[in-house]
């Protein structure tokens, strides 16, 4: 599949601001699943980076204007070649150890209803693999949280998403992270795109998935909110322990203002 790609991220500030410092996860990582053809992102006034890897494989640029500002747009236009390896991340080069993706966050501290989530899913688990109990808790995940966009935001918690009993790709995540903490699969957060749904509509946002680290197999991708392993409809950007930690774009914004965002992603595909 050839997946073209659409980004473009613009934030109004109330009153001018000094200036903006970002760090973009913005570059497709290099893994057998997706070959990049063509990428590139403007950032109109502003001094780019060349991109570096870091130790989990991802690739990072750091945006800065230094000048004060009233706006700033990050546009992002690219060509990936996708291939579908059943959720398997293969041809991932990365140095960061699968434990280390043990560590719960803020947005990944289990509640009592994560807790009962795990023992009600795996309850019957009995001699099945860990690829199984990984299959088992995407899918219970997927029941416990109907897709209900709106339902949250941009800073809500695993726990919270669970009280409040829906959510969106992100609280999806981030509580499939939980329950894998707690049945000791490492799991991390995955930030990137997909084409369409699982109904085939468009699909108008960055999405997001968890990958669950299993002995012997490897990093597996799963997409609980369409309740599927990413195939070659998705484009990989980068990883971190929640979303906030695997943002494509974080900034810091000299003499703060309140601000207004605007994001726009058009996502196309074309057989091979």
């Amino acid at each position: 599949m050839i997946l073209t790609v659409f980004h473009k991220t613009r934030y109004e500030f109330e009153s001018p601001v000094a200036g903006i410092i970002q760090s973009l996860r913005l570059v497709p990582a290099k893994c057998d699943s997706q070959k990049v053809i063509d990428w590139h992102i403007d950032v109109p006034d502003a001094v780019i980076s060349d991109p570096f890897r870091d130790g989990a494989g991802d690739y990072i640029q750091t945006v800065s204007l230094r000048k004060r500002v009233e706006h700033i747009e990050v546009t992002v236009r690219g060509k990936v070649e996708t291939v579908d390896t059943a959720g398997v991340l293969r041809g991932h080069r990365e140095r960061v150890p699968p434990r280390a993706y043990m560590r719960h966050t803020v947005r990944t501290e289990p509640n009592r209803a994560i807790v009962d989530l795990v023992n009600d899913a795996l309850r019957d688990a009995g001699s099945a693999s860990p690829l199984e109990r990984a299959h088992m808790l995407a899918a219970a995940v997927s029941e416990a949280l109907p897709y209900r966009p709106g339902s949250t935001h941009a800073h809500t918690t695993a726990a919270e998403a669970m009280n409040e009993g829906a959510g969106v790709c992100q609280d999806h995540t981030q509580v499939l992270i939980s329950c894998a903490h707690l049945a000791n699969l490492p799991a991390r957060y995955v930030s990137g795109y997909l084409n369409a749904t699982e109904d085939g509509s468009a699909h108008e946002a960055s999405h997001a998935w968890a990958e669950l680290y299993i002995e012997g197999l490897g990093w597996v991708g799963f997409d609980a909110s369409n309740k599927c392993c990413p195939n070659d409809q998705y484009i990989r950007l980068g990883s971190g322990l929640d979303a906030q930690d695997a943002a494509p774009l974080r900034g810091l914004v000299l003499g703060g203002a309140a601000e207004a965002l605007d994001v726009t992603v058009v996502i196309e595909a074309q057989q091979q």
